[in-house]
């Protein structure tokens, strides 16, 4: 049996009949934090290349991924093996010069035909619907950068968030702010949520969500 058998087995029987009660009970959206957190582990050692420390932050990062996909195996949705021979189509689509006839020479040739076949690949995609009002972000930045940039592009394109968001509020705030009293500010706010039991991370994700929805909703009525 492989390592990677052996792991998937071994995730399956925390899951199971038997098995561990907080694994039985995690789901897509209640492991989003543990995600962030081993991916935040993760990085500290590249940073610090930490190598031993690597190998084992790659496995968290590891068990997370196959958490996901025992999840979705169980509801009839998708396995591992689904996982890995997707991202494998993928890399080969997107390395003709590597699997194919075509030559690329430099790094930025490769990016560049890298872009062009993800460009390729969603406007033919089942999700594919036509340009969206706001440009396309990494749909779960960290919540405070996913909350920044969306508003950057509501000032920018100047769309009508009125009711979505209280602007006066806003700008009103902007005018008191400076960085002391907002790390202050943030870092009680967290504190509160914390005591509350409630996820600050994931409820400005999801209300950033709704902003988005709410602008884009009137966007298509003024249009």
């Amino acid at each position: 049996m492989s390592a990677m058998d052996e792991l998937r087995q071994t995730m399956a029987r925390l899951r199971g009949a038997g098995g561990c009660p907080w694994d039985q009970e995690q789901t897509h959206a209640s492991l989003v934090r543990c995600l962030i957190d081993e991916v935040s582990e993760l990085i500290d050692t590249i940073d610090r290349e930490d190598y031993p420390h690597m190998r084992e932050e790659l496995g968290d990062v590891l068990i997370q991924l196959v958490f996901h996909a025992c999840i979705a195996e169980e509801k009839g949705q998708f396995d591992l093996d689904d996982v890995a021979r997707e991202i494998t189509g993928k890399l080969v689509r997107r390395h003709p010069h590597v699997f194919g006839p075509g030559k690329l020479e430099t790094s930025a040739q490769v990016i560049e035909k890298w872009e062009e076949i993800k460009a390729t690949e969603k406007k033919n995609g089942p999700a594919a619907s036509g340009p969206g009002i706001f440009k396309d972000l990494p749909p779960r930045l960290p919540a405070l950068m996913f909350a920044e940039a969306v508003w950057k592009q509501i000032e920018k394109k100047q769309l009508p968030a009125e009711g979505a968001v209280d602007v006066a509020q806003v700008r009103a705030l902007g005018r008191q702010l400076d960085e002391a009293v907002l790390g202050r500010m943030l870092f009680e706010l967290t504190a509160a949520a914390r005591a509350k039991g409630l996820d600050p991370e994931g409820a400005l994700r999801r209300h950033t969500t709704q902003v988005m929805r709410d602008v884009e909703a009137k966007v298509g009525a003024i249009g």
